[in-house]
């Protein structure tokens, strides 16, 4: 019998207690529309139309960041431009190149934005934008719209509430109707568009597109505050710049699915 070099370099890994490592699923999310948070003029929520994409099933982990650092060393720690990200990038590693032995599986924090669409380029992915990310972020396990649930929005806000800080839990939450896992309960996430979320605090200016843009407080002037949850992670996304990194902020990647020529 003759084994390709493949088989046996996972043969190999095998025997030695190292799996090769996979990329995430990337789970087909179809087309629609929804009412966001973020608003449309002042006597109404704004409606979106989302089109058909691709979103990985799971946050990025530090395993796979860390191959990718490897292959591409231009997004060490210690070799990172600081124009690219700020000097606690990564920090939570052990060493530039190595991470820890429980930190394989947890989702990885303490990365800019630029690291983040660079990581997903390397996927032949993008970061999703917000109105993407909201849109898969309002199921819970068995409904693509549970926002008008006040146990489905306490659950979520319950999290927000805990104090962070500490490493980043291992990823494996239960999947909601799309087939996507740890959209809440685990870490906060990237988007394209982060730094242009923000709106007015002064509600005579929020049909006005040139004035999207955001204070924290403003995110209290939206319409729909009993996804105050939500409005929480448009207020953080929103004070920050794209060097930036926190330790509860990760990521994932999407790519275009049917019909979406972007």
């Amino acid at each position: 019998m003759i084994f390709r070099l493949p088989v046996l370099l996972g043969i190999t890994l095998a025997f030695a207690g190292v799996m090769p490592l996979q990329a995430a699923e990337y789970i087909d999310i179809p087309a629609g529309s929804f009412q966001s948070v973020l608003p449309g003029s002042e006597d109404k929520l704004l409606d979106v139309e989302v089109a058909a994409m691709r979103m990985r099933s799971e946050p990025v982990t530090n395993d796979e960041f860390l191959a990718f650092a490897k292959k591409n060393p231009e997004w060490r720690r210690d070799k990172v431009a600081s124009v690219f990200a700020e000097s606690r990038y990564l920090d939570q590693w052990p060493a530039a190149d190595a991470i820890g032995a429980d930190q394989s599986r947890q989702a990885v924090v303490k990365v800019s934005w630029f690291a983040a669409q660079a990581y997903c380029e390397s996927e032949d992915a993008r970061l999703p934008s917000w109105h993407e990310w909201e849109y898969v972020a309002a199921a819970d396990a068995t409904r693509r719209d549970a926002r008008a649930d006040p146990e489905w929005r306490n659950r979520i806000l319950s999290w927000y509430s805990q104090t962070s800080g500490g490493a980043a839990g291992n990823i494996g939450g239960e999947a909601n109707a799309y087939g996507v896992r740890d959209v809440h309960g685990l870490v906060w996430e990237w988007v394209d568009d982060f730094n242009a979320l923000m709106v007015s605090a002064d509600n005579r200016d929020q049909g006005d597109p040139e004035r999207l843009k955001f204070c924290g407080a403003g995110a209290l002037s939206m319409q729909d505050r009993d996804n105050f949850a939500i409005l929480m992670r448009i207020a953080m996304l929103s004070s920050l710049k794209g060097a930036d990194v926190t330790g509860n902020l990760g990521f994932r990647c999407v790519r275009p699915g049917s019909g979406d020529g972007r």
